[in-house]
């Protein structure tokens, strides 16, 4: 290489962008086709944060030297780095074309497939990285990110750790694993992103990372400070803008979206960061600030069916049903494939009583998701409207909800015993002050982590009580092949999630469905004397009566909650509670199942 252009090169592994540019600058001025200065000052660009006029210069640089792998490579490390998965897998493929023994063109390809959510293409890549060499711990610990998002995670843990071995100084290797333990919310998980950290892994993914870590164990201002450095690092990122608003509100922050209306003024064209805003404010009760955020942005763009769909939803809950189904309609009709959008739509006509207009909506819904927890609750909220036989067929309140009264588990004398020993324990998981922001509780407050991932032997020994209950209800289903019931009940049953919940004086769940399940459920671990009036019914569980207020549908089945009972439902049945008035509180535990169909 030309003395110019190696000190262009050094200065750039010198972390000193803005120099190699110059140097590189100056060598075009009297070579303006020199394809490596042209290439060079591509990646200087980059690295000094102007990413289009460095993707500009790196085009530029194939134009002239289109038959080099290497520059192929680089362009597509850009265009990943900027999010452009597409390009970025075109610019892979094109490198590897030319040279298919690039490694480093066939890992950014295989990042690229598992940022495309493409995760069996993304491991074939690995394996192929591997075949030719299985000491290659950057192809390991690649292989674990799409093994984890295909949900094989013991595979997953054991090539991060593969890759640990192969190369111990790998933070790319140790913030994997990290990031799989986070997932399965193992304790151990911040101690592989510590490692990370300290090998030099400090971006947006560990950042974002290390707040989940903390927020399985419970720390929450560390949790915040996680959320906050990956918000920061990527301002226009929903998912980190969303979490750091949810937890600053669960803290009790009452400017709990500060960063992300920040973001929002700084892109004032950025429709996603102005929707997620109105429906932050919207979830936390701020309906006038919500629609008035969302009415300034579609006076300034122009429709929006996504937009137009939520700022009906919350005219919808101010009462204004009119004004809130002429916008559904309208968002509808350029969005009919969005189900949220359509959702929405039936809900207002819903609450109107116009159950014949909705009934076409979720028939066309169903066609295309029979099995859907959320159109099989419309559903049944439309034909108790119109008075058919599929209401009942779908709420038979007498063969769907059940109720089991458990035994106490071995080594506890009484079911008193061992829910006073679980509620304290339960208790210590209890970390939040007030609710999860996107959640039905009302007062009340929820664990953060799951329960299935707790060790603990009381949390383990009631969820093993749970299991015989559990068959014994899919034992009793016995509806016709066609019943939602029916067609989800094959195979093992597996649990989807499991939380506790701890309501305080007015506390309450919203009526809701859940849509991960096919079996819901409420255990009560304590419950408060109040409980015990038949006719107030504070406390109580409720079915059949919808979220939004719908004439002619109001709750029709109560269960009184008592220490040690189990109810288990349908997870598309409309269920609710009545809120409790008394300072004593009452807790317990939820879950769902959704049976694993045989493969």
């Amino acid at each position: 290489m030309h003395p110019e252009l190696e000190r262009a090169s050094r200065l750039l592994r010198e972390g000193k962008p803005l120099d190699s540019a110059a140097a590189c600058g100056a060598i075009l001025a009297r070579q303006p086709k020199n394809a490596v200065a042209a290439h060079l000052l591509g990646l200087a660009l980059k690295d000094t944060g102007d990413w289009t006029q460095g993707e500009e210069w790196l085009r530029f640089s194939i134009q002239l030297q289109p038959d080099c792998s290497e520059f192929h490579a680089n362009l597509g490390n850009l265009l990943r780095r900027s999010e452009d998965y597409t390009r970025a897998e075109v610019a892979y493929r094109d490198a590897l074309r030319l040279l298919p023994e690039s490694q480093a063109a066939r890992r950014g390809l295989a990042l690229t497939l598992n940022d495309l959510k493409r995760y069996a293409e993304a491991e074939a890549e690995c394996r192929a990285l591997l075949a030719a060499d299985a000491a290659d711990g950057e192809a390991w610990a690649i292989l674990g990110i799409a093994l984890m998002n295909s949900g094989r995670h013991t595979e997953a843990e054991s090539a991060c750790r593969r890759a640990i071995a192969l190369d111990p100084k790998n933070a790319i290797a140790h913030h994997n694993l990290g990031a799989l333990l986070v997932q399965l919310e193992r304790s151990e998980a911040l101690d592989a992103l510590d490692t990370a950290r300290a090998l030099g892994a400090d971006g947006y993914e560990a950042s974002f990372n290390r707040g989940r870590a903390h927020l399985n164990d419970g720390d929450l201002d560390a949790a915040e400070k996680g959320f906050a450095r990956a918000a920061e690092l990527q301002p226009r990122n929903l998912e980190a803008q969303q979490t750091l608003a949810r937890v600053r509100f669960m803290l009790g922050d009452p400017d709990f979206a500060r960063t992300l209306a920040a973001a929002c003024t700084a892109n004032s064209g950025d429709e996603r960061l102005w929707r997620l805003l109105g429906e932050l404010l919207w979830q936390a009760g701020e309906l006038a600030a919500a629609e008035t955020l969302l009415q300034e942005f579609l006076r300034r763009t122009g429709p929006s069916s996504g937009l137009q769909s939520t700022l009906a939803a919350i005219l919808r809950d101010e009462g204004r049903l009119n004004e809130a189904e002429a916008l559904a309609l309208e968002a509808a009709a350029s969005a009919p494939e969005d189900q949220a959008v359509i959702m929405s739509l039936v809900s207002i006509m819903l609450a109107r009583g116009a159950a014949g207009d909705a009934s076409a909506f979720i028939t066309a819904q169903l066609q295309r998701f029979p099995d859907s927890q959320a159109w099989l609750a419309y559903e049944a909220t439309a034909a108790r409207l119109l008075g058919t036989e599929r209401y009942r067929e779908l709420y038979d309140y007498e063969r769907f909800v059940r109720v089991f009264d458990l035994e106490a588990p071995r080594g506890f004398g009484s079911m008193a015993e061992f829910n006073r020993a679980l509620g304290a324990t339960l208790d210590e998981r209890h970390h939040f002050s007030r609710p999860p922001l996107d959640q039905t509780l009302r007062n009340g407050t929820q664990t953060s982590r799951s329960l299935l991932s707790d060790s603990d032997p009381l949390v383990q020994a009631a969820l093993e009580a749970f299991a015989a209950p559990i068959e014994e209800y899919r034992r009793s289903i016995t509806a016709g092949a066609d019943h939602p019931l029916a067609r989800a009940n094959v195979g093992v049953s597996r649990f989807t999630g499991a939380w506790s919940v701890r309501l305080h004086r007015a506390g309450y769940h919203v009526n809701h469905f859940h849509p991960e399940g096919m079996l819901s459920s409420a255990y009560y671990v304590q419950v408060p004397p109040e409980v015990r009036d038949q006719d107030r019914k504070s406390g109580w569980l409720k079915f059949g009566e919808p979220r939004h207020p719908v004439p002619g549908a109001t709750a029709e089945r109560f269960v009184q909650p008592q220490p040690g009972r189990l109810v288990l439902f349908p997870s598309y049945m409309w269920h609710g509670t009545n809120p409790i008035h008394g300072d004593e509180t009452r807790v317990c535990i939820a879950f769902d199942v959704r049976p694993a169909r045989p493969q």
